[in-house]
């Protein structure tokens, strides 16, 4: 016999459903009433067999079972309950003293409590909803794991997903690095050779002016190296020394082919003040800032009688201490600034007697080493061998180690310039139409 009826308010089907087996019917009917009365929904049925096919038709939450019974004993039915729902929670209901009858119960049908007969009401409804609530505790626990396992799994997914993003990413601003690094090379480069041009300005007017710029910022740079200032100071004096007579541009042919011994007073005030006009004609460039303050102090002298402010010592720029000193040495040697050009030696003795007052001591000692060939730190450029090549065997691709530069001083190619076979044609076509003969200094790697 099978009873399916339910509790009157048949809407609620979140009320959990209890099974309860035995063949005695007045027990049923009193387990049916006990149970409707405190809203579970109640399903019955008089054997194991019949039980069976009841759960075979519905879900049930809790089965209650009589222990014995004809043809299957509560044992063998909460056995096949066990195998077959393992979800539905299982009690025995029993008033048989056999303990060992019991224990298998229990080990076979697993079940989670076992109810002896006659039951007190209250302890009965109390065993079933403690049994419900641990059923839904396990409900509940299978499905956080199960969430946690899903979770877990899409985590691993979003990391692996994020992880190729963030390799992607990594890539792409590596790359945009890259570019970015070789496009600011290439504007150091470019602007280094703008520079250049600029320092050729004034050259152009002929004279013995022509290369004067390249040498003394050259002369800086080695002497700067040699005193071992920070690499961004030495670009600033190197710098400093292509454009220190860019103020110079507005001058007279006459001013400009004066030597400094032989000016007159006036002519020597207006000579002054090219230094200051150069760091006026710079002002405008941020980049140049560190180069134009050491220009404008160039006429001070270590001894403190100098021109604008009268400086000395450490208040002048070290960089402008360099400048003073190589200007100076190349100067007398072009006969700009004594009435009969002097030979190097002339030169050196000069600024060593200079030093001191005119000159920076320890400036002075690191030129006298640098001409004296003293051994010194090797830039990367240095470290590259070069040979020369004439312009009828240059070839596309090759790389200049040095300034390209015409017999009349002026700048034709900067250094690092990679030839090609335009640039190859123009340079034969200005050798043929001024009859000369150019040589340019080729750049080659060691490890080739």
């Amino acid at each position: 016999m099978i009873d399916a009826s339910v509790a009157p308010d048949t809407a609620d089907t979140k009320m959990p459903t209890i099974l309860c087996v035995d063949d005695e019917p007045n027990i049923l009917s009193s387990l049916r009433r006990l149970f409707r009365t405190k809203g579970f929904q109640v399903r019955v049925a008089e054997s194991g067999q019949a039980g069976l096919v009841l759960l075979e038709a519905e879900p049930i939450d809790l089965v209650i079972s009589d222990m014995r019974m004809p043809e299957m004993d509560g044992a063998q039915f909460l056995a096949q309950v066990r195998e077959r729902w393992p979800d539905t929670m299982r009690l025995l209901l029993t008033g048989y003293s056999d303990v060992t009858s019991i224990i298998d119960a229990i080990n076979r049908g697993e079940i989670y409590r076992y109810i002896t007969k006659p039951w007190d009401d209250n302890d009965i409804v109390l065993i079933v909803r403690h049994a419900l609530e641990r059923r839904a505790l396990e409900h509940e626990k299978q499905r956080l794991e199960a969430l946690t396992v899903r979770q877990n799994e899409e985590l691993k997914a979003l990391n692996a997903s994020l992880e190729a993003k963030v390799e992607a990413r990594t890539t792409e601003l590596r790359t945009a690095n890259d570019s970015l690094q070789g496009a600011n090379e290439k504007l150091k480069t470019n602007f280094v050779t703008s520079i250049k041009v600029f320092s050729t300005l004034i050259e152009m007017r002929g004279g013995n002016l022509a290369g004067h710029s390249r040498r003394v910022a050259d002369l800086s740079r080695r002497i700067a190296l040699k005193l071992q200032l920070d690499n961004k100071l030495v670009q600033e004096i190197f710098v400093a020394g292509l454009l220190h007579e860019i103020g110079k541009v507005g001058f007279a042919d006459e001013l400009l082919s004066t030597p400094v011994a032989t000016m007159k007073p006036p002519q020597l005030e207006a000579y002054r003040k090219h230094a200051v006009q150069a760091e006026q004609l710079l002002l405008p460039l941020q980049d140049l800032r560190g180069a134009s303050e050491i220009i404008s102090a160039q006429f001070e002298r270590f001894d403190g009688t100098g021109f604008p402010e009268r400086r000395s010592e450490e208040n002048i720029p070290i960089g402008t201490r360099i400048l003073t000193l190589a200007s100076d040495y190349d100067n007398m040697q072009i006969g700009t600034l004594t009435q009969s050009r002097l030979s190097p030696e002339e030169a050196r003795i000069i600024i060593v007697h200079g030093s001191g007052t005119r000159y920076d001591p320890k400036v002075v000692t690191a030129l006298m080493d640098v001409l004296g060939g003293t051994p010194r730190e090797e830039t990367e450029r240095e470290r590259t061998e070069e040979m020369r090549v004439m312009s009828r065997d240059l070839k596309a691709g090759m790389v200049l180690s040095r300034d390209l530069i015409a017999p009349s001083g002026l700048l034709m190619l900067s250094v690092d310039h990679v030839l090609d076979a335009r640039l190859i044609r123009k340079i034969m076509d200005f050798e043929r139409s001024g009859g000369l003969q150019l040589t340019a200094h080729i750049r080659v790697d060691r490890k080739t």
